[in-house]
């Protein structure tokens, strides 16, 4: 089993809404996203911004999960179609989030099966949402 490697990174994320205008998303790394609102207009809303987290998250996790298992040099390219269910009832929220994780390469069904099992523990967006943090909001 490799050794996982952990780096730091500056995470976060700041949205700056002008007035009459959308918000624009920016990372600490200068990374920049525009929100849309919109129904039919191409780019992001917040949804998509949580679903997305969660794609990217699960993909990668499911190449270190591969590295892992000794099986990196046969895996092939992997997508994670991410959705969600919106609750009923209130608060306003994402009550289930269905992730179909599709592996390619030279891999048997009970390999990847545990590729999608390892992927979900490694991931540090699906231990959140399993988690229920404490979320923090103040004035600046």
């Amino acid at each position: 089993m490799s050794e996982l490697k952990i780096r730091t990174r500056n995470t976060g994320a700041l949205a700056v809404m002008p007035p009459g205008d959308l918000p624009t998303v920016t990372t600490p790394t200068g990374g920049t996203v525009d929100v849309v609102t919109q129904v039919s207009a191409p780019g992001f809303n917040p949804l998509d911004l949580l679903y997305a987290s969660l794609a990217a998250c699960m993909v990668l996790s499911a190449r270190i999960a591969a590295t892992r298992l000794g099986v990196a040099d046969r895996l092939g390219e992997v997508q994670a179609d991410v959705t969600g269910e919106k609750a009923k009832d209130e608060p306003s929220r994402i009550e289930t989030f269905n992730i179909k994780l599709e592996i390619s390469g030279d891999l048997d069904v009970a390999t990847k099966q545990r590729i999608l099992v390892d992927a979900e523990d490694i991931c540090t967006v699906s231990n959140t949402l399993r988690g229920a943090p404490v979320l923090h909001a103040t004035l600046g």
